[in-house]
């Protein structure tokens, strides 16, 4: 039986448009200057998570979900997905603008690259002001008129801007063009998959000054050319309440804002539990197994755990399991 709160090794990943806040606000462990991404739970290949804490400490994710099966992730998804874990977790920084990219849905990803395809979303942690996100394009538009504009180098004249703060968040369906725009600190829960399309990299070079890929021709097949309006979110804040931020066939999110102690009875949900510490630190144990879990930090709860406490003074969670 595993049955305590488990911690994993962040993975951090520099990216040409990373920064400091990692390090800064979420208290990463690192002097590197561009780390744009902390994996905190992940089975991608060649990035799979390692166990920090606990009895479990040193295994890897994969090896764990093939250890205990049904009691970690529980039984409709061990059924589904085996020893592959479902969902990437990861809190990103992005000190200048993300490249325009968007990923196919899981039918074009099981052709292309024999991977899911990638649904995810947004919850923003911090933004300095003036901060945006690409999300979609101002008008419907067909085939011709992306190639074209993407030809005379005026993409950027189609796509939709949003600024955001604190505590916006925001759904990206499969086929949407989307950025991260400078500024931004966020948290990401995605389908595991690390398929991206990039459209545009406004031209950027790096240190050798080489350009990074474009996959214009794969990209033409799975993008959505429809304006939708379907990307805010809008949620409770009601304290020491689990108000659903998002939800999904692939994930559900929920936004808890604790204060004191709270008893979370999980005994009728057929998943593991993720908690994402937004804001402030909290206290959570599974019987007389306990965890601190701060912003910044991310912690699994074993699909076996029925019950579990939290306390905090104020704190802030993402609650993120699959329904």
């Amino acid at each position: 039986m595993i049955n305590y709160p488990i911690k994993f090794r962040p993975i951090l990943q520099d990216k040409i448009w990373g920064g400091k806040k990692l390090k800064d606000i979420l208290n990463k462990d690192t002097n590197r200057e561009q780390v744009g991404e902390s994996w905190e739970i992940s089975g991608v290949e060649g990035n799979i998570s390692v166990v920090q804490n606990g009895d479990e400490a040193g295994k890897n994710l994969k090896a764990l979900i093939s250890e205990y099966r049904e009691k970690l992730v529980g039984e409709k998804i061990y059924k589904e997905f085996g020893d592959d874990f479902p969902l990437l977790i990861k809190f990103i920084d992005a000190k200048t603008d993300l490249s325009v990219q968007l990923h196919p849905n899981d039918e074009l990803a099981k052709q292309r690259h024999n991977s899911f395809g990638k649904t995810e979303m947004w919850y923003i942690i911090q933004a300095d002001k003036g901060s945006k996100l690409n999300i979609g394009f101002k008008k419907d538009l067909d085939k011709r008129e992306y190639l074209e504009y993407l030809e005379n180098g005026k993409i950027t004249d189609l796509l939709n801007f949003e600024e955001v703060k604190k505590g916006d968040s925001v759904f990206i369906n499969t086929g949407k063009v989307h950025a991260i725009g400078g500024g931004v600190l966020l948290a990401e829960i995605q389908q595991t998959s690390d398929i991206t399309y990039r459209i545009y990299d406004w031209d950027r070079v790096d240190a050798e000054g080489n350009s990074r890929d474009l996959h214009t021709a794969l990209a033409l097949d799975a993008i959505d050319f429809e304006k939708k309006d379907d990307y805010w979110l809008n949620y409770d804040k009601e304290e020491n309440t689990s108000s659903e931020i998002a939800s999904c066939e692939y994930f559900t999110t929920n936004f808890l804002p604790l204060k004191g102690e709270l008893e979370k009875d999980y005994s009728s949900l057929e998943s593991f539990v993720i908690y994402m510490c937004v804001e402030g630190k909290s206290r959570i144990s599974i019987d007389n197994n306990s965890e601190e879990l701060r912003k910044g930090q991310s912690l699994l709860i074993p699909a076996s755990a029925d019950k579990v406490k939290l306390a905090s003074k104020d704190a802030e969670l993402l609650e993120i399991y699959i329904k």
